[in-house]
């Protein structure tokens, strides 16, 4: 199965990529499904139709010039995927999916959400804590490493006990990529880490492995493979692969080659949805595998 799900289009504030677009490229690399999860923010976003009108920022390393902080406009966004979805439906399975910016404050409007519109798949990210980002180090600042990232997971951890309408945990240990004090040992964060994914496990939903890593250039898989061995030692099982694209050369980038590494794990599936419904799909394995970057192997525990 070469499938992405995690895909922004120009629905998202931060890409410029057209849906429509998406959807040929994705089938000119000759993909089954791809599932599109444009950005949602309460907090620090309003929404497109916000009476109080959008707000600007100027765009950072790969944006656009111009970013407007607003969240997808979900009556086209559905609507254009239903009409992808037919105009397409003999090539690639199209499915509908967002990813939730969230934050503990912000679950009542995100319930709203959810109940308006007929999903396939959520992501379950956290972007920021506090309404603070983390990109831009307002979040670290003024704490602490441990502080941060203890923080940053315990937000986490009462998200998944409070809330249930999503399907995987997207790019769990996301803090990493912006702690400049240097990766945090894994160990000091295992005890949290443990509770997060036994509440997860629990709940009958899985993990995002994120492929983005590559293009960051981090020495591991996200989330970490600590992380993901610790999620398989529990009896987790459900993995989503996604490329986190934000534009054409994202877009399916490095997926299977992740299938392989996962497997080598001991993940023997990797999973797409279906109306919130986790669709199980076994790995081939193969004798040759690209593998990671060059290395990323070499300092990668287990890998």
């Amino acid at each position: 199965m070469f499938a992405d799900y995690h895909v922004h289009t120009s629905y998202s504030d931060d890409s410029e990529y057209l849906m429509e677009d998406v959807v040929r490229d994705a089938i000119s690399l000759g993909m089954e499904e791809i599932c599109f999860t444009d950005h949602v923010d309460y907090g620090i976003k309003r929404d497109w139709d916000d009476p109080q009108g959008i707000v600007y920022r100027k765009g950072g390393p790969g944006e656009p010039e111009r970013m407007a902080l607003a969240n997808v406009d979900y009556p086209r966004y559905a609507a254009e995927i239903a009409s992808l979805q037919s105009k397409y439906r003999d090539r690639i399975t199209i499915r509908m999916g967002l990813e939730f910016g969230m934050q503990q404050h912000t679950v009542p409007l995100y319930e709203k959400l959810f109940a308006s519109y007929p999903f396939d798949f959520i992501i379950l990210s956290v972007h920021q804590v506090e309404d603070k980002e983390f990109w831009t180090q307002d979040f670290q600042r003024g704490r602490t490493q441990e502080e941060y990232n203890l923080r940053y997971y315990e937000e986490i951890l009462a998200l998944v006990r409070r809330y249930h309408d999503y399907s995987v945990l997207g790019h769990l240990d996301l803090i990493s990529r912006y702690d400049k004090a240097g990766l945090y040992p894994f160990e000091k964060m295992q005890p949290i880490l443990t509770e997060i994914l036994k509440t997860v496990i629990a709940d009958g939903k899985g993990l995002e492995v994120n492929t983005s890593c590559y293009r960051y250039g981090i020495r591991d898989l996200t989330p970490a493979v600590d992380i993901l061995k610790l999620y398989r030692d529990l009896g987790g099982k459900i993995i989503t692969i996604g490329s986190d694209s934000h534009r054409k050369e994202h877009l399916g980038a490095h997926i299977p080659e992740t299938m392989q590494e996962i497997k080598k794990i001991g993940f023997d599936e990797v999973y797409t949805f279906s109306g919130m419904v986790p669709i199980a799909h076994a790995i081939i394995a193969r004798d040759h595998s690209p593998g990671l970057p060059v290395g990323l192997r070499d300092h990668s525990p287990g890998l």
